[in-house]
């Protein structure tokens, strides 16, 4: 039986006004490309923004990667790659790459990313994808991801969760304040090609907790009792 969403008094999502990890041992990361590269106009590229990399050596400022699109070798700084974690955790991502990832034909309404926060280091990002007639910018939304003291997460404060896989899963099902439910992670070349990849499943919606009610009955249990 999974862990329910605390929900308060209100369900307002907050959205980002400035511009601009919970992982697992057992669930292994990948490398992608955060660019075209080389970014000259008459040079080949061997590389392209949001494949997956294989990292052939990695010196810490400089790496040796294989494209899985062109499968050709390339000696990069680090800073032209992420990481990706639990598929829509990106470690490395700032809000402009975000939305230049999320931007990608191939993906659907609803496609988002989860990164941190450039402007609180204690905090998380949620990208989300919603295409509409407005201008290129307006097209991805940023939601600020909180950490309360006992390290649940929330993006209103009041729904939290205890994890960012419960946030995840929440969203995916009802976009409950956000501006699109969240229908699949970021698209990643060469990974999601291999993977055949599927659109998260939607999850059983768990019940909420009203604090009002609850405090509400207690004190009319006193009540009783006095």
């Amino acid at each position: 039986m999974g862990t329910c969403p605390i929900r308060c008094q209100s369900n307002r999502a907050i959205l980002e006004n400035s511009a601009e990890p919970v992982t697992s041992a057992n669930e292994d990361s990948i490398i992608i490309s955060l660019c075209d590269y080389p970014s000259f106009g008459r040079t080949e590229l061997t590389m392209c923004i949001g494949e997956q990399l294989t990292v052939l050596s990695d010196d810490g400022d400089f790496m040796i990667v294989r494209s899985t699109t062109t499968d050709l070798e390339s000696y990069v700084p680090t800073n032209y790659t992420a990481k990706v974690t639990h598929r829509w955790l990106f470690t490395g991502v700032s809000r402009y790459k975000a939305t230049e990832l999320l931007m990608q034909t191939t993906n659907p309404n609803g496609a988002f990313l989860i990164r941190e926060s450039e402007t609180n280091r204690d905090c998380y990002s949620l990208s989300v994808l919603r295409r509409t007639n407005s201008s290129y910018q307006d097209c991805v939304k940023h939601y600020r991801i909180s950490h309360l003291q006992n390290s649940w997460v929330y993006i209103s404060p009041g729904l939290t969760f205890p994890s960012l896989h419960h946030l995840v899963e929440h969203y995916s099902e009802s976009a409950d304040g956000l501006c699109s439910r969240l229908t699949r992670p970021c698209f990643i070349q060469g990974f999601d090609n291999a993977q055949d990849a599927r659109p998260i499943p939607t999850t059983v919606r768990r019940p909420t907790i009203n604090w009002k009610d609850i405090s509400s009955d207690l004190q009319e249990e006193e009540d009783r009792v006095r």
